[in-house]
């Protein structure tokens, strides 16, 4: 009977077609059950290849031992409580997953009951809580994940009275509530939340299959068809709209779900319908900077870090150099953070470090929702420039006004930098309407998120439009001339006739940025901003010198002849904002006559730039492409 139901259920999925991505992974029509516990990621058995791995090269047995280290450390603490912040759980339900994660790795790689013990305990402890908070769905999902991987790992050996309890929980805390039509708006976003709900429910289903199979059927075949949404937003090139951070939660789930189905039903996926997800590899790779820092636009944090999704690309894409920028972090330590490093043992196939190339290009353009360029002059110098600009536009999740922004580093200074993201319970605690995208929310007023702030222009004191979106144009990688143009006209609509950018690095020696802008039929002051950390002096009519770390750098302003050079604080205006010590914005004031045409050339020269060899690009529409 039960084997019949399962083939009815299978057997509707195949004919409608549905549980597929872009028809591309299809349940077997023989594959009637899946296979027994443990099942999700990782099938009995296959810690010996991880265990091998780790007896045979010294960087995995670091990283294993670093996890059971973290999971000793974990015996000793209280079990995660129900404790919420502002709105969310999400912490809790995030730190749920790294402790289940780890201790349930920790069980099935050494047998030792003690982490067993404890990963039930943290188990028993959630599954007790009143409920998951569906009303942040995000803390649903990622605590249905944790439950079930360690569900799933654990299962041969839990009691029948933790099963029941536990497998409950999934199905009434998790489950059940993502069926409520007022707690899964995210099936039909684009971004993130779609990405990890859907994640999260798939785990949960994958876990209970043989208790609620027609439940499960029902929630994997609905997330195989809603998750193609956000993999589609990568299109075309890779670039991922929400920028690093975002990145590194939307994409890492999205490649857990890929993951845990392809080892279910033993089906590879082709990507050959999602070019974009297939190289959104490269975006990220290119992201990082030779600092260790990240190009941090939107809702992001500077602080690069390792990302276990990035090995499973490298090994499905046969390309180790993806893990350059990841190399770095599998020497280091801190790692211990990251809820999703057990799968890193997983994915990494026991790849030797040596075998890790750099990449042979230096230049990675992405266009799409928020169009990047991220260009550098060597992948080994640690002094190496780097420049990375933005398009777009604010009306992407998370996104911020700074289309035209950019960041600069050279001699292994951030010199141009962005601020990034503020806690967001730091300013919806003080009532601020912060998830409102309109052009005149108040969300715009938040001094980290407006152009204001930004390395970017700011046209008769007005915000850019939420309603603009500046594509990048052009872009070359000519080693002497490596550049991108974007064309900024939409973003200042009404406020200017029409605005282009170009950043380029030069001779693989300066950096040059280019404006060229025209006027509507009135007088317009133009304001060029640049964030740094670094000291600044005013040295002339036309020049700044910046210094850092006994490094320094000169901002030379080329054109236009009349300008003021200027220093601002980086103070925030409201008492909601977070500070920002150790910052200051420099740049100039130009005022631009009516119906005018002008230029606006800016040189970075990093410290011993022969100033005589510098040349001044010519127009725009001159630039390589």
């Amino acid at each position: 009977m039960r084997n019949r139901l399962l083939l009815s259920i299978f057997a509707a999925i195949l004919l409608l077609g549905s549980f597929t991505l872009s028809a591309q992974i299809v349940v077997p029509p023989d594959k009637v059950e899946l296979p027994s516990h443990p099942r999700i990621l990782m099938l009995k058995g296959e810690e010996a290849a991880i265990l091998k791995t780790v007896a045979n090269d010294a960087t995995w047995k670091n990283m294993h031992s670093e996890i059971i280290k973290e999971c000793d450390n974990l015996l000793t603490r209280p079990p995660v409580e129900r404790v919420l912040i502002g709105k969310r759980l999400l912490d809790k339900s995030r730190e749920a997953l790294r402790r289940i994660f780890y201790l349930s790795y920790a069980w099935r790689t050494t047998n030792d009951v003690k982490y067993f013990n404890r990963a039930e305990k943290e188990m028993l402890a959630v599954s007790a809580f009143s409920d998951w908070h569906p009303e942040h769905f995000l803390d649903v999902a990622e605590m249905t994940m944790a439950v079930s991987i360690g569900y799933d790992w654990l299962y041969n050996s839990l009691s029948a009275g933790s099963k029941e309890l536990i497998k409950n929980a999934i199905i009434e805390k998790g489950l059940k509530p993502s069926l409520d039509p007022k707690n899964n708006s995210w099936l039909k976003v684009t971004h993130n939340w779609n990405q990890v709900c859907n994640t999260g429910m798939t785990y949960g289903a994958l876990a209970v299959f043989e208790d609620q199979p027609v439940l499960s059927v029902q929630i994997i075949n609905r997330a195989a068809a809603s998750i193609n949404l956000p993999m589609d937003d990568c299109m075309p090139d890779g670039a991922y709209p929400e920028g690093y951070s975002y990145w590194g939660y939307g994409t890492s789930f999205n490649v857990m779900f890929i993951s845990a189905l392809e080892k279910v039903f033993g089906k590879t996926f082709d990507f050959s319908g999602k070019t974009g997800f297939f190289k959104t590899a490269g975006f990220m790779e290119n992201m990082t900077g030779p600092s260790g820092s990240c190009f941090n636009y939107s809702d992001s944090g500077e602080r690069g870090e390792i990302h276990p999704a990035m090995f499973w690309f490298a090994s499905r894409l046969s390309d180790p150099s993806l893990l350059w920028s990841e190399k770095k972090y599998l020497t280091g330590e801190h790692r211990a953070n990251d809820r999703l490093l057990p799968a890193i043992m997983i994915w990494s196939a026991g790849l030797k470090i040596d075998k890790i190339a750099a990449p042979s290009k230096t230049m990675w353009v992405g266009m799409g929702k928020n169009p990047v360029s991220l260009m550098r002059t060597s992948w080994s110098d640690p002094n190496a420039i780097y420049v990375a600009m933005k398009g777009g536009s604010p009306n992407v999740n998370h996104a911020h006004m700074d289309a035209g922004s950019f960041i600069m580093e050279a001699d292994g200074v951030r010199w141009a930098m962005d601020f990034g993201s503020q806690d967001y319970n730091s300013l919806e605690s003080k009532g601020v309407d912060l998830w409102n995208m309109k052009q005149n929310s108040q969300r715009w007023e938040v001094f980290r998120y407006n152009n204001l702030a930004h390395n970017t222009l700011t046209i008769d004191g007005k915000l850019q439009q939420v309603a603009g979106y500046a594509p990048i144009k052009s872009f070359s990688d000519d080693p002497l001339m490596m550049n991108a143009i974007t064309d900024l006209t939409s973003i200042y609509a009404d406020q200017i006739k029409s605005a282009f950018r170009g950043i380029a690095i030069v001779d693989k020696h300066y950096v040059t940025i280019r404006d060229e802008l025209e006027t509507l039929a009135n007088e317009t002051v133009i304001r060029w901003t640049m964030v740094t950390s670094a000291d600044v002096k005013i040295t002339g009519n036309n020049t700044a010198e910046l210094t850092k770390d006994g490094k320094g750098l000169i901002l030379k302003v080329m054109e236009p002849a009349k300008i003021k050079m200027k220093t601002w604080t980086t103070v925030p205006p409201h008492i909601y904002d977070a500070q920002n010590p150790g910052t200051i914005m420099v740049g100039f004031e130009t005022t631009i006559p009516a119906n005018t045409k002008t230029a606006i050339q800016v040189f970075l020269l990093p410290e011993g730039t022969t100033r005589d060899a510098v040349t001044t690009p010519g127009a725009l529409n001159k630039w390589p492409e």
